[in-house]
This record gives C-alpha cells, structure tokens and sequence, in this order.
C-alpha cells in the first residue's frame, strides 16, 4: 500500500504491509539461503526458474524475499551493511548458530522502518498480555480499521495465523506432519506460548536466557537515537514501555534491562545506569552511539 503512518513513538514514515508472506513464515535456512543467493544474482527472485535455484515452490521464493527484506538483510535485493555483518563470509553468525542473533534478527524486524505491521502492532500496540487467536485477530482488525479502510480482513487472518506459527510451538494435533508445517527457528525464543486449549496465548515477559546483555544494549542505543540523535540519555521508562522500545519489542521487566546495562557498565566506561531526580536512565557517554552498538557486537560474536 502506498499509505504511510507514524507508528509510536519513534515518528518515523511506515508502509502499511499485511500479509507478504505468502503464508509461510520463515524457516530454517530460508534467510541464509536467500541472502547467499541474491548476493550471487540479485535478480535470482525475479529470475523464471528461481524455485529450481532455491528449490523451494514459487509462492516460497516470493516469502523468502520477503522475509530477507522485512529483517533488512536485503533491500532492493542487494546485501545490506547489517546483512553482510550477520551472515557475510566472515559474518557475526553465518549460518545462525547463535540462539541470541535470533533475537538480533527479531529486533532488525520490528526496527523502523517496518515491513510488518501486524507484528508491530502485536508486539508494540497490543495491551494484553493474554488473548486467544480470536482476539488477537479482532484487536488487529480493529487497528486496521483506524488506519486504513482498504486493509483486507483476510490478509489480517493470515498475519494473524503466521505470527502465532512463527512465535508459538503448535501442538501435534493442530498441525499436521507436512512440511509447511514446520515450526520457525524464532519458536525458540519462547516469546509467545499457547496456554490451556492452545487457542490461549501469553507472552512470556522477564528475563529471557539466550537474550545476552548486548542485544539489549544493541537495540536500546538504536532506540535511543532515532527516539533523539542528539541525546545522551534515555530514560529507562522510555526503554521499557515506548513503542519501539526493547522493552516492548523483546517483552522486558525493568530488572532485566537494568541487570544488562549493570553488565555491559563493567565492560564499557560510556555506559552507565543513573539515577536521574528518582528516576532511573541510561547514560551514553558518546557522540556515536551506533557505532558503539556496533561495538558491542562485535566484542560479543568475536568473544563467541
């Protein structure tokens, strides 16, 4: 769609975009798979025989690129600066081994700008920490609506129905043993999980094992500054209940953001966790706080 919205706190322009997934949510290999490939030809999606060349069917070779745009690996089908570093050559995590560049790659896809808006609005907008798959489907009706009266309540059932697949283990009996039925690497986050019939979900918020203090302080210095380019601060509450914010996009408790910024303090003389008149803020003590979140992660995957 060629409407634009300003989603949250961070003002910067959207496309509306449902449902380019072709139904099918990332799987294992597809993001590895697609950016190798496109680096080779960046013409291979558009290419006649593409699904021979990726062996995938048609509709997956339109996900897959799909999929490597909307995690900014590619853009315009040519490797982006964040694609080489994860899965170049002599990438970060080439082939994706590291639990924690799932989270890295969950973050890249809700950053601005975002291909996706329902997970946007699900992870950013939506105030329940329970709702069925009815709900949920409501809720984002409901938000489509407000934004725009051309969006197609079938494209919202099919983000709706792949989110929960990519995010949340699907029991045997509501999946069958076809291959389009796989679960998504990004299930081992365990953000979202069914509860009760598995028509119940929650998000799991806290403290979450395999996302490691440099995620966290990755996405909070890029929230920061597209929040404010100039600042030097950001308060924790901005970081833990902004749309946009690690907070919300990785589902954090307070003691979590403050035990990764503890950490990271030790290793980094620029951080630091202040208090601020009673309140609590993280301190950057940079005129480059990009580069020093890229700093970060590097040290974190050259340590690994």
């Amino acid at each position: 769609m060629a409407l634009q919205i300003s989603l949250g706190i961070v003002q910067q322009p959207q496309k509306l975009i449902f449902a380019r997934h072709e139904t099918f949510h990332p799987r294992f290999g597809w993001l590895k798979k697609g950016f190798d490939r496109a680096k080779q030809n960046s013409h291979i999606f558009l290419d006649e025989d593409a699904p021979v060349q990726l062996g995938v069917g048609k509709n997956m070779v339109r996900s897959i690129r799909y999929w490597c745009s909307a995690f900014k690996l590619l853009e315009d089908d040519q490797p982006t600066t964040f694609g080489e570093k994860l899965l170049g050559d002599r990438g970060w995590d080439t082939y994706l081994e590291d639990p924690a560049s799932l989270w890295l790659l969950h973050w890249k896809l809700l950053e601005a700008p975002c291909e996706a808006t329902a997970w946007y609005f699900v992870f950013n907008v939506l105030n329940r920490a329970e709702f069925t798959d009815r709900e949920l489907l409501e809720e984002l009706e409901d938000f489509g609506d407000r934004l725009s009266s051309k969006t197609a309540l079938s494209s919202l059932k099919k983000d709706a129905s792949c989110l929960l697949r990519m995010y949340a283990k699907q029991s045997s009996h509501k999946i069958s043993v076809a291959e389009d039925s796989l679960d998504c690497p990004f299930v081992e986050l365990g953000l979202i999980y069914p509860t009760g019939d598995n028509r119940h979900y929650t998000f799991r918020v806290g403290y979450k094992p395999s996302l490691v203090p440099e995620i966290i302080l990755y996405a909070a210095l890029h929230f920061a500054y597209q929040v404010n380019e100039s600042a030097r601060t950001i308060p924790l509450g901005s970081l833990l209940y902004d749309q946009g914010s690690p907070g919300k996009v990785f589902k954090l408790t307070e003691s979590a953001i403050c035990a990764a910024i503890e950490i990271l303090a030790k290793k980094y003389d620029m951080l630091k966790l202040e208090d601020a008149a009673g309140k609590l803020q993280l301190s950057f003590n940079t005129d480059e706080p990009l580069i020093l979140a890229e700093n970060i992660l590097e040290n974190y995957y050259t340590a690994q």
